[in-house]
C-alpha cells in the first residue's frame, strides 16, 4: 500500500479522476480527517471537504502496476 496526497478541486477535476482509477482492479481509499471512503465513488467524494488535499491510500498489488497508477495519479498529486 502506498499514500499519496492528492487535490480534487473542481467538479471536472473529480470526474477525470474517478475515470482514471476506475481501469484498474486495484482498491482505492480516500481518507480525509477520519472518513475513509473509496475512491472510485463519486458521491463518497463530493461527501468530502475537498477545498483541501486528501489522502489516497493505494492497495496495488505490484510494483509495476504502482508505477503505471502514479503516472496516471502525476496532475492530482499535491
Amino acid at each position: 500500500m502506498k499514500t499519496v496526497q492528492i487535490s480534487l478541486n473542481s467538479i471536472d477535476k473529480v470526474k477525470s479522476f474517478v475515470n482514471a482509477i476506475t481501469q484498474f482492479e486495484t482498491d482505492f481509499d480516500l481518507i480525509s480527517g477520519r472518513y475513509v471512503i473509496d475512491a472510485k465513488s463519486i458521491m463518497g467524494i463530493f461527501s468530502l471537504d475537498l477545498s483541501k488535499p486528501i489522502d489516497l491510500a493505494i492497495h496495488a498489488d505490484s510494483q509495476a502496476n504502482m508505477d503505471e497508477i502514479l503516472e496516471i495519479l502525476k496532475p492530482y498529486m499535491v
